[in-house]
């Protein structure tokens, strides 16, 4: 399931986050790159332990905790601290596929199940620069305004087209979900999303009360904690 979540943060949020990274130390992007990945990996990214990185991810996870989109669709067990990159100047990332397995702070291992890259420039702001996910029914080529973000299996193969004018600047990250599977996943998200519209034309039916005990009972099944 591949899924564009719109304003995940404010227009606020988006105008001090720019800010913040504009004026950050930059390194290599290489420098976080498996074997693999380093090969076809040329863009910049702020250091792990940068603090801009840290008050940035921080405002980030919380502002994914209240998205209801974000939750119904990645039912996030784990989110690992979201790094920042940069493109300019032809800059680009070639087709690779995401390390199955990081750390967090703590040193706990998690799986990375689901993707997400958040935009902090708007598409007008650069040429190129789209992220490309191979998904079951071909590529789909993405390129959001500042403040959406892509959320996207991390078994997809993807890359990044050189931004051949301006500069693209996002937020890049990885969670393990409850639930493992994608099709599962994208079941459970599909059935919470007509639960949500019949309850709100039909609130008081008896069937939302039904099929709302079969999501969770669903849920309970398949969640792994």
């Amino acid at each position: 399931m591949l899924l564009a979540i719109p304003n995940v943060l404010t227009p606020e949020q988006v105008a001090e986050g720019r800010k913040l990274l504009e004026s950050a130390d930059w390194v290599d992007g290489k420098a976080t790159a498996g074997h693999q990945g380093a090969r076809v990996k040329d863009n910049m990214q702020l250091p792990v332990d940068s603090p801009v990185a840290r008050q940035l991810g921080q405002i980030i996870v919380k502002a994914l905790s209240t998205n209801p989109l974000f939750m119904s669709a990645a039912l996030p067990l784990h989110i690992l601290p979201p790094m920042f990159n940069r493109y300019s100047g032809g800059q680009t990332f070639g087709t690779h596929v995401d390390g199955s397995i990081r750390s967090l702070p703590s040193g706990q291992r998690i799986r990375t199940d689901l993707s997400c890259t958040l935009f902090f420039y708007g598409p007008e702001e650069y040429d190129g620069g789209e992220l490309i996910v191979e998904d079951t029914y071909g590529s789909k080529s993405v390129k959001l305004p500042a403040g959406h973000m892509i959320l996207y299996p991390s078994t997809s193969l993807h890359q990044v087209t050189p931004v051949t004018r301006g500069t693209r600047l996002c937020s890049f990250f990885w969670l393990q979900s409850m639930i493992r599977d994608d099709g599962k996943r994208a079941m459970l998200f599909d059935m919470d999303v007509a639960i949500q519209r019949f309850g709100t034309e039909n609130a008081t039916h008896p069937s939302v009360i039904s099929l709302t005990g079969i999501y969770h009972n669903l849920l309970r099944q398949w969640a792994e904690m």
